[in-house]
């Protein structure tokens, strides 16, 4: 059946090019692939403007070539007869296509043909296709965006018009809804909404700034992490922001990844600094600093610091992509019989968190390094280390599944892909070992034998970006954060003035509260709201923001010793001095 769909939503692409066309003759085409739920194509209308309005005229359009019963029919052309084809129809990105096959290549024409023979739209397509039109599902038209030609931005901005294709109308509906609530749910939106981060044109693009209730969200959700591999005995290092080019020539990340640096140039003496992209060489420093022998292996360093990407600017997007990412950056140091280990350990946090934050649903995809001589390192390393992998990932229960050429070039890795509430998968923390970095950095231990050794480098991140998880968590939470991790955890209503003395004293019972589950020295975060607007206003306005529990106070209150209060799940009466061991237990959970 999928097979079916790729065909369906395939040979829409081309019903939408013959439906463009005809009401825009003047266009060219670039590319008009399958993908996930659907289907685009790229365009160029030469210049004339067209907007999602058009998407109607354009999709009765398409309706009307299927209601026809037309068939696509594949021919072959030879090179000469493709490239005169395009040329003789001014479809200049179909041209640079053809002239990119390898000599002496089949070269597929599909042509969308009607009941009378006529040629609607013909088109360089490999396939594959229905072979009648009536084998088309559900479908619609979704959205129109700009793309690059070839994904070059120095290169032409192209049309991509957008559709939706499946199997059956219910399934068309049950995505549509789950888009209707990925809307909903848009970190963007929510950001905004619930006052936690906001750009600056005066920053720049792709540099989020953090409002008091958005750091206090990050910075727990930091702690959390640093508690857990904390209690597994990685320590706490700090690098610098820059650091010379030099450091990245010897690690070999300039060669691959100099194009993102951003670059600082010194004053006073013209030497040339970057900003730190990532974290690993600075760390492979410290583990060389001094002398180390096999008794004091493992060496486990952790930082939460900020890193710095120069990004395509058409590619960022809110938190989701950034030039300032925020990483909970590990690494370890380990001989190579400490490597299982050393990797269950660090499946064991990564599970110990996302159960934490309520995504408990992971796949682990176990990446190999295949038979292609890209990889650098010893094979026999490479085997036993993805032995260990594979061995950890049994023995823990992960539901993974292994993928051969997904490797890094210095060493195997898991990736975890996480669920989110309307069943989306991102993909989030990494183990990664590397075999490279010891080597040129010269990195090595005393062994057993009085002998130097390379340790292993084990790469680890938790959370990942801290930016990038966020804009996964607010998404995946709607923007209701668990108590522990709200910016604002409680707030306090009165029902009236003469209940003010009493909502007194109900905050003196929480000053300094501390929850301590799951992060340690957390103080609860509350506010008072004593102002002469209605119990409704005030109710509405700690809604609006989500505040996980809400304590009403009036003069019944009082008289009772206790508090009423608004949760998420209902209302409780509560004694005040229960209150503390309820909102404790409400940590836990």
């Amino acid at each position: 059946m999928e097979g079916q769909v790729e065909k369906m939503r395939h040979s829409l692409s081309h019903v939408l090019a013959a439906a463009v066309k005809e009401l825009y003759p003047t266009t060219t085409f670039g590319v008009g692939p399958a993908i996930e739920n659907g289907f685009y194509y790229d365009m160029d209308f030469q210049g004339e403007k067209i907007s999602d309005a058009d998407l109607k005229k354009i999709e009765k359009k398409m309706r009307g070539i299927i209601a026809r019963g037309c068939k696509m029919l594949q021919r072959e052309a030879s090179r000469e007869e493709a490239l005169a084809w395009a040329r003789e129809n001014g479809q200049k990105y179909k041209v640079e296509l053809i002239e990119e096959l390898p000599e002496g290549e089949t070269i597929t024409f599909y042509d969308l043909v009607d009941p009378k023979g006529e040629v609607l739209f013909a088109d360089l397509c490999k396939g594959p296709h229905v072979e009648d039109l009536k084998e088309i599902g559900a479908w619609q038209l979704d959205k129109i965006a700009g793309a690059y030609w070839r994904g070059d931005e120095k290169r032409e901005m192209l049309t991509r018009v957008y559709g939706l294709a499946f199997t059956t109308d219910e399934e068309l509906k049950e995505y549509l809804a789950r888009q209707e609530e990925a809307r909903r749910r848009d970190h963007r939106k929510l950001g905004k909404e619930l006052d936690l981060f906001c750009f600056s044109d005066l920053v720049g693009a792709g540099l989020p700034l953090f409002t008091p209730r958005g750091t206090v969200l990050r910075e727990e959700l930091s702690e959390l992490s640093l508690g857990l591999r904390g209690k597994a005995g990685f320590k706490k290092v700090w690098t610098p922001h820059i650091t010379k080019v030099d450091l990245y020539k010897a690690s070999g990340h300039y060669a691959k990844f100099g194009d993102e640096l951003f670059m600082v140039h010194s004053q006073v003496n013209g030497e040339e600094f970057a900003l730190k992209p990532m974290n690993c060489p600075h760390h492979a420093q410290i583990f060389a600093s001094k002398p180390r022998t096999y008794k004091e292996m493992p060496v486990r360093y952790m930082e939460a610091t900020t890193d710095y990407r120069d990004e395509k600017t058409g590619e960022l997007g809110g938190l989701s992509r950034v030039r300032s990412l925020t990483q909970d950056d590990s690494h370890v140091f380990c001989r190579k019989d400490q490597i299982k280990q050393e990797i269950q350990t660090l499946v064991g946090i990564v599970r110990k968190l996302y159960s934490t934050v309520g995504m408990e649903k992971l796949r682990a995809r176990l990446s190999y390094r295949d038979g292609s001589d890209k990889y650098l390192g010893d094979p026999e390393l490479w085997k036993m280390a993805q032995e260990q992998i594979k061995e950890a990932a049994v023995e823990n229960g992960l539901d993974y599944f292994e993928q051969e050429g997904e490797a890094a070039f210095y060493g195997p890795k898991i990736d975890f892909m996480a669920e989110d509430a309307i069943g989306r998968e991102h993909q989030v923390a990494t183990v990664q070992l590397d075999f490279v970095q010891p080597e040129r950095f010269e990195l090595e231990f005393v062994n057993a034998q009085g002998e130097k050794e390379r340790p292993v480098m084990i790469h680890h991140a938790t959370l990942g970006s801290i930016e990038r998880f966020l804009s996964v968590f607010i998404e995946h939470t709607g923007g209701r954060f668990p108590l522990w991790c709200a910016p604002e955890q409680v707030r306090i209503l009165t029902v009236s003035a003469d209940a003010e003395e009493y909502a007194r004293k109900v905050e003196e019972t929480l000053a300094g509260l501390e929850l301590n589950e799951p992060v340690k020295h957390n103080e609860l975060r509350y506010s008072l709201d004593l102002s002469d607007d209605s119990l409704g206003k005030k109710i509405k306005r700690a809604t609006e923001i989500k505040i996980p529990v809400v304590i009403i106070v009036g003069a019944r209150d009082a008289s009772a010793e206790t508090v009423s209060l608004r949760l998420r799940d209902g209302e409780e009466t509560v004694k005040l001095a229960d209150l503390a061991g309820f909102l404790r237990g409400m940590a836990e959970k």
